[in-house]
């Protein structure tokens, strides 16, 4: 990994953690995120995992404005990095701890690697 990709790895873990901080006071459900790059494609390769807890609170937050306004803000912490996603709808993923129990045995290691 190159300086500069430590650099950004950084600064992108803190943006993100804001916005992991900001889903988690709205008590819906949702328990972490993480993501996924590849520094060479920064745009094109950028994978946000938003985790909850339950298939429900899942479909909760999507029947909700909470989805739009996580995109927006998503989207306003990645701008101040000079990061503008190339596919938003493909790059911001969705994922449940429920759903990894049942497929993956909870090992998140390999569920990632589908994303």
């Amino acid at each position: 990994m190159r300086k500069s990709d430590k650099k950004l790895e950084k600064q992108l873990i803190e943006h993100l953690t804001q916005v992991c901080d900001e889903l988690l006071a709205l008590d819906i459900g949702f328990k972490w995120l993480t993501h996924l790059i590849d520094f060479d494609r920064v745009a094109q390769s950028l994978k946000v995992i938003c985790v909850f807890d339950t298939d429900a609170n899942l479909q909760a937050f999507h029947n909700s404005t909470h989805e739009k306004a996580l995109k927006l803000t998503l989207q306003k912490h990645l701008k101040v990095l000079n990061i503008q996603l190339a596919k938003p709808a493909q790059q911001i993923l969705y994922d449940t701890e429920e759903a990894c129990l049942r497929t993956h045995s909870g090992k998140w290691a390999e569920r990632l690697k589908v994303h």
